[in-house]
């Protein structure tokens, strides 16, 4: 599966981010290999360049993150670790290339990396959940358990590059600090049948206020409207 994203700040394009899933047989489980690349363009890379990777191998059965690489460099903030998944002592090593360390923290049977946990959320079944229900996601990130909260705002027809489709509307309780505003600014589309994909993100953020899009896609596993 391929899908790609266009990013606007405003009114500027600010750049583009693409996520690919595929096969692996990195072990001797299967597992699936995904890959988010993300990266400024035009204006906005002369002004905050940027170039973010992340990568995760995770289960096909019971999607459980095993190994989750980091990548970023944000106007010079940036990031260099790797994840690794031991859930049967219920620990995860966590290598710091930048800093030259390592620790190793507990975790719980239900966790999810970063990108885990985007696919964790696309294969719950929304067709029972309505308004102000919620879904809950036990995400591994910064060396610490961060719930995350999926709250249902209800369903919805988008206007897409691809025409109208039908939507779930859902806002997810972030992390507020450094880049959001507050823990309630972020707004997430997807489409409302068996792939749900993402097609749609609003965020206001510390400064100025983004978007990305759906502009790109092939590999799905269901027929897409």
């Amino acid at each position: 599966e391929f899908l790609k994203y266009k990013i606007q700040y405003g009114l500027l394009n600010a750049g583009f981010t693409t996520i690919e899933l595929k096969e692996t047989n990195k072990k001797s489980d299967s597992l699936l290999h995904t890959v988010a690349t993300g990266w400024t363009t035009g204006m906005v890379k002369f002004l905050f360049p940027v170039l973010d990777i992340y990568e995760s191998y995770f289960t096909e059965t019971g999607l459980k993150p095993v190994h989750f690489i980091r990548k970023i460099d944000e106007g010079g903030y940036t990031q260099d670790k790797e994840l690794f998944f031991d859930f049967d002592s219920h620990h995860v090593k966590e290598i710091n290339h930048k800093k030259n360390t390592e620790k190793s923290f507990f975790i719980q049977n239900d966790v999810q990396d970063m990108m885990s946990s985007f696919y964790y959320m696309r294969n719950v079944d929304f067709t029972t959940l309505k308004e102000n229900d919620s879904i809950d996601i036990n995400m591994f990130f910064d060396g610490k358990m961060n719930p995350i909260k999926l709250m249902i705002l209800g369903r919805e027809v988008l206007k897409t590059n691809f025409g109208k489709i039908n939507t779930i509307k859902i806002r997810p309780l972030v992390q507020k600090g450094r880049v959001f505003k507050d823990e309630e600014n972020v707004t997430l589309w997807i489409s409302d049948d068996n792939n749900k994909i993402p097609l749609k993100i609003k965020a206001s953020l510390l400064v100025g206020a983004a978007k990305a899009e759906l502009i790109e896609y092939n590999g799905l596993v269901h027929p897409f409207p």
